[in-house]
């Protein structure tokens, strides 16, 4: 290698040199660590995040829609039907709500607080489009992708602090992208006691139980399992997010692809539903109610024939349950001959073995028992605290989750007051009068 001359003029190029490849390695962060999505974030210097920026002046005015409710109102939300099928969390979506909040709500059944789980949030905050004149709610669908963007909207109790213009973007392959054009303020000095502040991605299962107190009525309870926070101080003008979906076991359609598969999931195979799944998804309730963690321990693909399995049972036994009833019969006839006809000699044999029996039973130690009861009750403890310990360290195990199901004393009822951090949200175009009950449950 030839030696060079170290100059300051050369060493002024390779100090600026490396400062200009420093700053543009910083421009980009990159979190791994997420079990369903992988995210990128750029920086207002990258030009990635200038390509992420969907300009909506320029697409197709005929398929650009400003939602007139959603722009002059104040937490409202509103139905849109996409015309491709949008894959979020391994489940294929077709319907959203796009909520006046800086958010969309991913979940099947639209209840008042949207907030709480199942959301797509660029930027979910205390919007208020109603108090200027130039906020508008736009949403743009080509087919393959859907553009939703809140353009110049104002904070409700931070009014003069300026407008937000952000925009989220949906494509047909899972991919999201946030992109951001003004932010006036940082992220962490928005208020969040009227409105939590969140910037992310959820999912969460709805679980039905039935009341047994009063007839007919059910209750469904959310449950979060999943959860992408973004960093706030990362959110600032010109700057973009884009996720990445990661692979999921409700992609595998075969026993043999799922109980192979080499992802990031414990994937198990369920003959009765015909599907891949790891316990935690939106399917949560037909995987447990059609007994399927009891069908995976095993980790095989034999078929199992579960339809004619329980008939042959029960037929099983009921004739067991004949024939005993038959033996039983006939061991009563035989009795009640016996009786009525007494036999002329005493049966001395007998009366004599039982006699030893019971002299054999009298002579065992009677602190035998109390030591096997003892020791019943140390063992029983010993396990509660394994359970106890397991179930802490293993929040989204099956048996964390069977307990939880199962605690409704100390779930608080979901209520909707105006400064709690739960906003209630009307929707605009209601799908029809949700009567089943609601209650707020944490995270697994």
């Amino acid at each position: 290698m030839p030696f060079i001359n170290s100059t300051p003029r050369t060493t002024l190029l390779v100090f600026l040199l490396c400062y200009y490849r420093q700053e543009a390695t910083d421009q980009i962060n990159e979190d791994t660590d997420h079990n369903y999505y992988t995210s990128k974030t750029y920086g207002p210097t990258d030009p990635m995040s200038k390509d992420l920026w969907v300009n909506v002046d320029q697409m197709d005015k005929e398929k650009v829609k400003i939602h007139g409710i959603l722009s002059n109102t104040h937490r409202q939300a509103a139905r849109v039907n996409l015309s491709f099928d949008f894959p979020f969390y391994g489940h294929f979506l077709r319907d959203l709500t796009v909520a006046t909040g800086g958010f969309i709500y991913t979940g099947d059944v639209v209840h008042r607080m949207l907030t709480a789980t199942q959301y797509i949030a660029p930027l979910m905050a205390n919007f208020d489009p109603s108090v200027s004149r130039n906020s508008t709610v736009i949403y743009f669908d080509n087919g393959t992708a859907l553009v939703v963007q809140w353009d110049h909207v104002h904070l409700q109790d931070s009014y003069n602090l300026g407008s937000f213009t952000f925009q989220a973007t949906l494509h047909s392959d899972g991919r999201i992208v946030f992109a951001y054009k003004e932010i006036p303020v940082e992220v962490s000095q928005i208020s969040s006691v009227n409105h939590p502040v969140k910037v992310g991605l959820s999912d969460a299962f709805v679980v039905v139980h039935r009341i047994q107190q009063i007839p007919n009525v059910r209750r469904r309870t959310i449950y979060e399992y999943h959860r992408v926070e973004l960093m706030r101080t990362r959110i600032t003008n010109s700057t973009a997010v884009e996720m990445m979906p990661l692979p999921t076991c409700l992609r595998f359609t075969s026993c043999s692809t799922c109980i192979t598969s080499q992802i990031n999931f414990n994937c198990s195979w369920c003959h009765r539903l015909n599907r891949c799944s790891s316990g935690f998804d939106r399917h949560r309730q037909d995987w447990v109610d059609n007994s399927c963690p009891d069908e995976t321990k095993d980790k095989s693909c034999d078929i199992i024939n579960t339809t004619q399995l329980y008939p042959f049972t029960t037929t099983l036994v009921a004739k067991t349950t004949g024939r005993s009833r038959s033996r039983a019969e006939s061991t009563t006839r035989a009795s009640s001959l016996s009786t009525s006809h007494p036999p002329t000699s005493v049966p001395t044999e007998g009366k004599t073995t039982n006699e030893s029996a019971a002299e054999r039973k009298g002579t065992h130690p009677l602190h035998t028992g109390l030591i096997l009861g003892v020791l019943m009750v140390m063992l029983i403890m010993a396990a509660a605290v394994l359970v106890t310990v397991y179930i802490y360290h293993h929040p989204t195990s099956a048996a964390s989750i069977f307990f939880i199901e199962r605690r409704p004393s100390r779930w608080p009822a979901m209520k909707f007051r105006r400064g709690s951090g739960h906003p209630a949200y009307a929707e605009v175009e209601p799908v029809g009068q949700e009567k089943e009950g609601f209650i707020e449950s944490e995270q697994c």
